[in-house]
C-alpha cells in the first residue's frame, strides 16, 4: 500500500490523526456496554459472538454469518436498496456514486450502523481518510462489535505508514473474531516488519 502523510481533506498531519483516533478507541469501547443492552436480542448476539471464538470452522461461520445479515438490515426495503445500490457501484469502482447512496441513506437511518461503515470503505478507496475515520467512530458507537470497522481502520493507519496504530486495531478486531485470515496475515506482517527493524 502506498504510504500516505498528508491528509488534504483533514489539513492535519497523518501523526495528529492516529493520535486522535488511537484516543477515541476508550470512548468506543466504553459504548460496548449500553450497546449490548439496548438491542434486541441481546443475548443472541453474545452467544453468536462467542460462537465467533470456536475452534469448530462450521460454528463460527454460522455466527459470522447471522450476524453481517443482521447488521446489513436496516428494517427497511427502501434503506436496504439504498444500501444495494451502493454495493453495486463500489463492486463497479464507482466509489462517489457509493457515498452519495450512502449519505441518502444515512440521512434517512442515523442509526444504521452497517451504512457507515460502507461508507468508510468508499471514502477509503477515495484516498479520503479523515472522513473515513469518522465514518469508522460513528460505526463503533453504534457496534462496537464491528470487526469489519476495526480492520478497517487498521487498514487506513497501514496506508498512512501508521504500523503501532494498524496493528492495535488489527488486534482488537481480532479479540473480537479471531479467525479473520487476512487480518491474522496483517498482523503477522507488521510483527515481523517491526522485529526486523529492532535487529
Amino acid at each position: 500500500m502506498a504510504k500516505v502523510t498528508f491528509d488534504p481533506v483533514m489539513g492535519a498531519r497523518a501523526g495528529y490523526l492516529n493520535h486522535a483516533v488511537t484516543a477515541l478507541f476508550a470512548g468506543w469501547l466504553l459504548a460496548a456496554p449500553a450497546y449490548a443492552a439496548g438491542q434486541q436480542g441481546a443475548a443472541e448476539q453474545a452467544q453468536q459472538l462467542k460462537d465467533l471464538k470456536s475452534p469448530d470452522t462450521a460454528t463460527w461461520r454460522k455466527a459470522e454469518a447471522d450476524l453481517l445479515r443482521e447488521w446489513s438490515n436496516s428494517g427497511s426495503p427502501a434503506m436496504d436498496l439504498l444500501l444495494e445500490r451502493a454495493q453495486t457501484a463500489m463492486d463497479k469502482g464507482d466509489y462517489a456514486t457509493a457515498v452519495d447512496h450512502l449519505t441518502a441513506l444515512i440521512d434517512h437511518a442515523p442509526d444504521f450502523e452497517d451504512a457507515y461503515n460502507a461508507r468508510a470503505e468508499a471514502y477509503f478507496q477515495l484516498g479520503l481518510f479523515g472522513p473515513a475515520v469518522k465514518d469508522i467512530g460513528k460505526a463503533l458507537t453504534l457496534n462496537p462489535n464491528d470487526f469489519r470497522a476495526l480492520a478497517g481502520l487498521g487498514r487506513i493507519f497501514e496506508t498512512m505508514n501508521a504500523p503501532r496504530d494498524a496493528l492495535a486495531a488489527f488486534k482488537m478486531a481480532i479479540a473480537i473474531h479471531p479467525h479473520l485470515k487476512s487480518v491474522q496475515d496483517e498482523i503477522r506482517q507488521l510483527q515481523e516488519k517491526a522485529a526486523g527493524q529492532e535487529l
